[in-house]
């Protein structure tokens, strides 16, 4: 073979190789974030919510959730199983955008309602059992993020009356609530507003909603991590499910 046509070759190869890089370093993420990886979890709806109602493991009855449906709502009311909360945060993995979601069933809390006010509400979320996709993720979230050993709780305590309307709305009705209260995790606690939908189904007071999140509020660490760019801002976001207490 002529020298001149091995040397263009030998040419051709070195000019293809950072070629062929430039397009692994783009498309790489681009694969995984589309068709590995798939699309994000949708946000929490009451579609989320598991059909039966429970309290410390008594699932209700199709007599008291008649009932429910039909009387009135005043009264003390508790989390039920079924309900989520988490995290979403947009997420830029090597140059590809995409969120990132976190999310666990281990919530608490209660609210309570008098006339057509509710009048107290708490709801707890265990920060070390909150997971993604990710196990890489998940340990830069319950260690150097939200220090969760030493963190382990986020709670969010209603802080004003919220009138509900001058009439409990009727079953299956979803209305808009915007409810003032704090949120305290991460050694802080912050005034916030959460963006509320609420519903009766039933024999359940079923809620879902978001609160925004600026991280250095809480004194919380820039979630960046090896390779994935995070902003300065987030969500929580819940669906939540309440029987009577």
């Amino acid at each position: 073979m002529p020298a001149p046509t091995i040397l263009k070759r030998r040419r051709t190869y070195l000019i293809g190789i950072p070629v062929l890089l430039l397009v692994l370093a783009v498309g790489g993420p681009w694969v995984y974030i589309n068709l590995i990886q798939g699309d994000p979890e949708k946000e929490l709806s009451f579609s989320d919510l598991a059909t039966a109602t429970t309290v410390a493991g008594s699932a209700t009855t199709a007599a008291s959730a008649s009932s429910a449906s039909t009387g009135g709502v005043e009264g003390t009311w508790t989390v039920a199983s079924g309900s989520q909360a988490g995290y979403r945060v947009p997420e830029t993995l090597l140059g590809q955008k995409t969120e990132a979601v976190g999310r666990t069933t281990n919530v608490t809390g209660s609210l309570t309602i008098a006339g057509t006010q509710l009048t107290a509400a708490t709801v707890t979320v265990d920060l070390a059992s909150v997971a993604s996709d990710s196990d890489q993720r998940d340990s830069q979230f319950q260690g150097r993020i939200m220090s969760v050993s030493t963190y382990p709780k986020a709670v969010f305590t209603l802080t004003s009356a919220l009138s509900l309307g001058s009439a409990i709305p009727a079953d299956g009705t979803q209305v808009t609530y915007e409810a003032k209260g704090t949120m305290a995790m991460h050694g802080a606690t912050k005034d916030v507003t959460a963006t509320l939908v609420a519903r009766r189904n039933g024999a359940a007071i079923e809620v879902t909603g978001t609160i925004p999140v600026t991280f250095a509020d809480y004194g919380i660490s820039n979630p960046s991590f090896a390779g994935a760019s995070v902003g300065d801002t987030g969500t929580i976001e819940f669906v939540l499910a309440f029987a009577r207490s």
